[in-house]
């Protein structure tokens, strides 16, 4: 009855609000009529990808829609997305403060969540200097290689005995070790506070609270705060957050404990100097909550989304046998039957692999719908025009479907990438599974550098082949996930050695 009563009581209010932010004179996007109060909330599925991509058939490419209250443009063509991400790449490059993101960036002290301005820039630099510049990418190596054979040893046991292999657990061990090793200093094999089981949980846990809508931010007033309270969304999301500070405060303790920080081997030990030893740069100060929203942008964006597409390419390999067959001959003529490990100079030869990899980041983008942006002032996209603090999501799902960029969209093809210029990597804006502009994933090349290497080392030294009994049209290929979009029941193969390597220990 409460509920009941605060709805009637805000009613008049809601409309007031809808009259504001719906100016008559302009024209706006396209897009389906919205209920009073909760707008087209109501509209929306399990998966908004998956929902935003249906209603994007129906009122076309720059749609417009309301959260709410809150005027939400939806971008699911190539040619708007260059519009948004290029032409008005400045006007568009901040991020809406919501509730969710607010908590888990640490009040936005973080890359991917804050909004744009200076100390933005100053973080960016810093942790492309620390983490993703080419010298330590190049110093880091040896731990990435090292990771790969921890991998190759595991499967290979499983060969052993024939048995099949979660793929989704050995990927996330080998992803995990090497981020962990990387950014944060920890081999989690040798750590007592760091259990992998947990960590992979706590991970799907974040990403859950992250993706998912809070009310508070769509509705005016106390009402949505009110909805969050009564249905638990504030009370889970305050417990993962605990859960993630808490380990982020065991590997900053351990640090401080073993003065591991004064090296500079890592980027938390970088950062606690700086914390440590305060230099000037403007009014920017690094705080202990700028190194925590750091640790949960790693966390967040670099563990699971390479586990999400390795597993996705694994699954659309295993269900195209042609495709397979022909990838692993190459790599294996390329890189000769001799080879005892992988290198990342090998990575440079196999270029039907890099196909591949595009190809499923066209049908599978781990994050579907890239984080979302808000106008900074008014501009136009493809002669609609979009007012000032109007959020935008790009559809980039939708964007890898549309049949004007691509022929046979729905088809597994990577030899459609063959003689193209077409990348991933922020140029081609109808593959933008690492978005594009200001605000494009700063970590790209380090991202892309562990996904080839897992990959490789999967296709070069092992067979796959699906359980007993099980046909390619028992594979399950729904989807599952808030923030990163990943395949629902786990890909279980078995694996086995090719001939020439039988006799070979790893």
């Amino acid at each position: 009855m409460s509920i009941f009563l605060c709805f009637l009581f805000l009613f008049p209010l809601f409309l007031i609000i809808f009259k504001k932010i719906s100016p008559s004179k302009m024209k706006l996007p396209p897009g389906p009529t919205g209920l009073p109060i909760i707008g087209n909330l109501h509209q929306f599925g399990r998966l908004l990808h998956s929902s935003l991509h249906k209603l994007s058939l129906e009122h076309g490419p720059v749609m417009l829609l309301r959260f709410g209250v809150v005027p939400v443009v939806v971008i699911s063509s190539k040619e708007a997305a260059k519009e948004v991400l290029k032409t008005h790449d400045l006007e568009t490059c901040t991020r809406p403060k919501m509730v969710t993101t607010g908590l888990f960036s640490y009040n936005f002290k973080d890359i991917g969540f804050t909004q744009y301005g200076e100390d933005w820039r100053e973080m960016k630099k810093l942790v492309g200097l620390e983490l993703f510049s080419p010298k330590k990418q190049k110093s880091f190596r040896y731990i990435r290689e090292e990771e790969s054979d921890l991998l190759v040893k595991k499967i290979s046991k499983s060969t052993q005995t024939q048995t099949q292999v979660d793929l989704g657990k050995a990927l996330f061990s080998f992803t995990a070790g090497i981020l962990f090793r990387l950014a944060f200093g920890q081999n989690f094999r040798e750590c007592d506070f760091i259990d992998m089981e947990r960590v992979e949980e706590l991970v799907t846990e974040t990403e859950t609270n992250v993706g998912t809508l809070a009310f508070t931010d769509f509705f005016p007033t106390g009402l949505g705060w009110l909805i969050d309270r009564l249905s638990g969304q504030r009370s889970r999301m305050n417990k993962v957050f605990s859960k993630l500070t808490n380990l982020f405060q065991h590997v900053i303790d351990d640090h401080l404990k073993t003065e591991q920080h004064r090296d500079h081997s890592d980027l938390i030990s970088a950062m606690l100097d700086m914390i440590n030893k305060p230099t000037n740069i403007g009014t920017f100060k690094i705080t202990s909550d700028h190194l925590k929203g750091v640790m949960s942008n790693v966390f967040l964006a670099g563990v699971n989304a390479g586990v999400i597409t390795m597993i996705w390419t694994m699954t659309e390999l295993i269900r195209h046998p042609r495709v397979m067959k022909k990838l692993q001959e190459e790599i294996r003529a390329t890189l000769g039957s001799n080879k005892e490990r992988i290198t990342e100079e090998d990575l440079q030869k196999v270029e039907y692999l890099k196909m591949v990899i595009e190809e499923t980041f066209r049908l599978h983008p781990p994050a579907p719908i890239l984080l979302p942006r808000l106008t900074m002032s008014d501009i136009k996209i493809q002669g609609y025009n979009i007012p000032k603090n109007t959020m935008i999501e790009i559809n980039i799902y939708t964007i890898g479907r549309d049949p004007k960029c691509w022929t046979n969209p729905d088809e597994f093809m990577p030899e459609r990438f063959f003689n193209t210029s077409i990348n991933y990597k922020g140029q081609h804006f109808e593959l933008l599974p690492f978005g594009a502009g200001r605000r494009s994933c700063p970590g790209m090349a380090l991202g892309i550098t562990i996904l080839e290497l897992g990959l490789l080392n999967l296709l070069y030294f092992f067979n796959w082949s699906l359980p007993d009994g099980m046909t390619i049209a028992d594979i399950d290929m729904e989807e599952v996930g808030a923030l990163n979009i990943a395949k629902k029941i786990p890909l279980e193969l078995v694996p086995t050695l090719p001939s020439s390597f039988v006799n070979k220990k790893y």
